[in-house]
Formats: structure tokens, C-alpha cells, sequence
């Protein structure tokens, strides 16, 4: 079984009775932010979707860029928590590479609103702006650590383990447009094992005779 970013589930794991308010404003700006972008979403918007108070929403989150902020980090920690989980339960390099593969795939094509989010804010110099960039270079030195042990086990290789890990998290996140330009849903297992063969295998050149 994959673990991937349900709140629900995981307030229900910790002992809560249901999910908490943090948990529902996060859910909502979300969506609000998908939906409108950055500078679409407001405040006023993320409190009637939660079903939150005004004055709820801003006890929690003073601006938006705060809740952004919030978002952003909470997100990729507990991916990366759903990525440990899973990949621990393998014990060879090549069975926790394809692991953290698959589950990495399908936690982006689960949570597609948070990372169409993420990937909408890369660019520009607000200051939300870069701090996501640095909180998204800390998630792909993340992805690299388990590229370097592959590489150690020599089951990888490539010597540039850094360029490594920005092409492998610039494949699996290219699930969002593949979704967004064809106006087609991501979600079989087929489709999955496509793209990991494409990833860990290369596209198959062949050298003409």
C-alpha cells in the first residue's frame, strides 16, 4: 500500500477526531490557489471554501504568503515522509530506486493541485518566491541522496548525481502538463511503469546501421 497526502488519514493516525482546522485551510487554499493562481486567490476566498471564519482563517495565518509558506514546507515534508516509508520497506538499491519511482509518480498525480501550486510560483523574486525555490532545492538534494547510493552500488552510471536529481524530479513532475494540455487524467498503473521504464532505462536510441 502507498501512502500519500491525505489528511484526513493522517489526523485519524494521530489520534485526532478529525482533521484539524490547519489541515482544512491548507486543503483549501490549495484549490483556491490551482484554480486562480497566486495573485487570483484571496484570503476571503480560502475562508468560504475551508467553511472557516474570517477571523478563524487569520488567527492561524496572518497573510497569505504565510499560508503559502505553510503549504510549501508541510507538503514536501510529508512526501518525504510517504517516500521513506515506502522505499524502507525494500531492501536492494534497485527495488527502492523503482519505489521511490512509482510512489513519487503517483504522490505528484494524487496531490496535482499542490505541485501545479508549486511549480506556477518557481519563477519570480518575491521573497515566497524564493523560499520556495530553496525549500524545492531541499527536496531534490532529498531525491539525490538515494541517486548517490545508487550510484555507489554502481547500479547508476552517471557521475553528476545533482543534474541527475533535477532531470529525474523534472520527469515526474511533467505528469501536471501531460494532464494539462491534453485534457486527459494520469492515473493507471500502466502509465506508471511507462514512464519509470522511460526513466531508469533511457528512451532506447539506437545507432543507425
Amino acid at each position: 500500500m502507498y501512502i500519500y497526502i491525505n489528511y484526513t488519514d493522517r489526523s485519524v493516525e494521530s489520534g485526532c477526531e478529525m482533521k484539524n482546522t490547519k489541515q482544512i485551510i491548507m486543503e483549501a487554499a490549495i484549490k483556491e490557489i490551482s484554480d486562480k493562481g497566486y495573485i487570483g486567490a484571496t484570503m476571503d476566498g480560502i475562508a468560504l471554501n475551508a467553511g472557516v471564519a474570517k477571523g478563524t482563517l487569520y488567527y492561524h495565518f496572518k497573510t497569505k504568503e504565510e499560508l503559502f509558506n505553510f503549504i510549501v514546507k508541510e507538503g514536501l515534508s510529508l512526501i518525504k515522509q510517504d517516500i521513506d516509508q515506502a522505499v524502507s520497506k525494500e531492501t536492494g538499491i534497485i527495488d527502492k530506486f523503482k519505489k521511490l519511482s512509482f510512489v513519487q509518480l503517483k504522490v505528484i498525480y494524487d496531490n496535482r493541485d499542490f505541485f501545479k501550486v508549486i511549480m506556477s510560483q518557481l519563477w519570480g523574486i518575491e521573497l515566497r518566491q524564493t523560499e520556495l525555490r530553496i525549500a524545492v532545492k531541499d527536496y531534490i538534494a532529498y531525491l539525490e541522496s538515494y541517486i548517490k547510493e545508487a550510484i555507489s552500488e554502481k547500479i547508476i552510471d552517471v557521475e553528476d548525481s545533482h543534474l541527475l536529481a533535477y532531470t529525474f524530479f523534472g520527469i515526474m513532475t511533467s505528469v501536471t502538463v501531460y494532464e494539462l494540455l491534453n485534457d486527459k487524467e494520469f492515473n493507471s498503473i500502466e502509465d506508471a511503469e511507462k514512464i519509470i521504464n522511460y526513466t531508469l532505462n533511457g528512451i532506447g536510441i539506437k545507432n543507425p546501421d
